[in-house]
């Protein structure tokens, strides 16, 4: 049967149920009744890896303008109320006496923070019935020709088909390997092999969650009670900010060795996480500045992740197959930029799939990349740079008086252009591609 003769334009198979697969499919089908959605996860439950998560300003306002904001202002570590606050408070930290600030990032909003795990409770909450699916792990996906159905094949052996395949499934992505295989098999371009796998950017994280009333014993409060902390040092530095109301502070701390990035990690690709004694945590960070080490100390159960992003992809879109989140732009997290991008892929993409018709998907899919792509690559770059800066490894090193200013402009993409901007732009371009 036909999508038409069903009652519906298309149908929009989306892989994997983190925040970019969980945002498009609540924005489908808030602005797009029309577009049959169906969202495949292949654990029995929607869930995140990891504790904090942070956005901007420009994701706040997709989040106003789905009608998610009343909702998130209530788990945010503050309700934003548009005033300045602190992106980042940037201090040198890797002496045993007390650190001091070489540069402070303001912008509007500041950095609004949410334990993870509460965000993306919002947007199930907003999920109809009957469009997750569960325990549905794709194996591969197969078209007769790159305009026709898209038949999807899952590891419990059924199958199904979709109009268009959104591959969500995060920077160990299925779909983006099947695609750059058969792209590379299909145009002999044995070069985009080197695409398919994450590779290793040298650092190594501990992270952890320490209760806030654990660090009010502390004389006098600690700041990484009020402000997003940056405590920087040779090729380490420790970032921490408060979420869930301001009860929790999430701790990530960061250790380098920039001669390893673009490398296969030594352990292989299962163990990226792992839990970890405290001990090594202290000892990496030892002679750090007393605030340090009052945070670290109070770290109980730290566990280990290996940092890996991808190379910058140079496409997104394949004939009706397209990646979005971190399957098409995972990136190392310094800017905190992960959540939002993947937020801003599906909010873009949903506006450009309301106004495609069947005949028109891979103009509606091309012109969504050709926004996408060079914004995603921008800040996927731009997030690893500024890990390097923040450990002194840049050309600037401790040069405080210009590496304070790069630093901030590396947070120029936040406000330089809008949301707004990226749906007119991409609008364009799909009014151009369909004729």
């Amino acid at each position: 049967m036909s999508s038409t003769a069903a009652g519906y334009k298309f149908k929009v198979a989306i892989c994997g149920g983190g925040i970019s697969g969980l945002c498009l499919a609540v924005a489908l089908n808030r602005r797009c009744p029309d577009i049959k959605v169906e969202l495949y996860e292949a654990t029995d439950r929607f869930k995140e890896i990891g504790a904090g998560i942070m956005i901007w300003s420009r994701t706040w306002k997709i989040m106003e303008l789905m009608g998610l904001a009343p909702e998130l202002s209530k788990i945010a570590h503050a309700p934003p109320d548009g005033s300045m606050g602190t992106g980042f408070d940037y201090r040198r930290s890797d002496q045993p006496q007390e650190g001091f600030r070489f540069h402070w990032v303001r912008m509007p909003y500041g950095c609004i923070r949410f334990h993870r795990a509460h965000f993306l409770d919002i947007f199930v909450d907003q999920l109809p019935p009957n469009v997750a699916r569960f325990k549905m792990k794709l194996n591969s996906y197969s078209q007769s020709h790159r305009d026709g159905p898209i038949f999807l094949n899952f590891s419990d052996g059924t199958t199904s088909t979709c109009d268009i395949l959104i591959g969500a499934d995060g920077i160990k992505s299925t779909i983006r390997a099947q695609m750059f295989q058969e792209a590379s098999e299909r145009e002999s371009r044995p070069e985009l092999l080197d695409f398919i796998k994450p590779v290793y950017t040298g650092t190594t994280t501990y992270r952890g969650l320490i209760p806030i009333k654990s660090l009010n014993s502390l004389p006098p409060n600690h700041r990484a009670i009020a402000d997003p902390m940056m405590y920087c040092g040779k090729s380490k530095h420790v970032v921490s900010y408060s979420i869930a109301k301001g009860d929790i502070v999430n701790v990530v701390t960061f250790a380098s060795d920039i001669t390893k990035e673009g490398t296969q990690y030594e352990d292989g690709d299962s163990q990226w996480v792992t839990e970890c004694p405290q001990q090594e945590l202290l000892d990496c960070y030892a002679n750090w500045e007393p605030e340090v080490e009052q945070l670290l100390q109070r770290i109980e159960k730290p566990t280990r992740w290996a940092i890996h992003h991808l190379k910058p992809l140079p496409f997104y879109v394949d004939g009706r197959v397209a990646l979005i989140g971190d399957a098409a732009h995972a990136m190392s997290p310094h800017q905190g930029a992960g959540a939002g991008m993947a937020i801003e892929d599906a909010f873009v993409l949903a506006h450009v799939l309301e106004h495609a018709t069947a005949s028109t998907l891979g103009s509606a899919l091309e012109a969504w990349q050709k926004v996408r792509l060079p914004f995603g690559n921008h800040v996927l770059r731009g997030s690893y740079e500024s890990g390097v800066m923040y450990e002194f490894n840049s050309d600037m090193g401790d040069n405080y008086d210009v590496l304070g200013p790069a630093i901030e402009k590396q947070w120029h993409w936040v406000s330089e252009t809008t949301p707004e901007d990226e749906v007119a732009r991409a609008s364009e371009y799909y009014k151009e591609l369909s004729g």
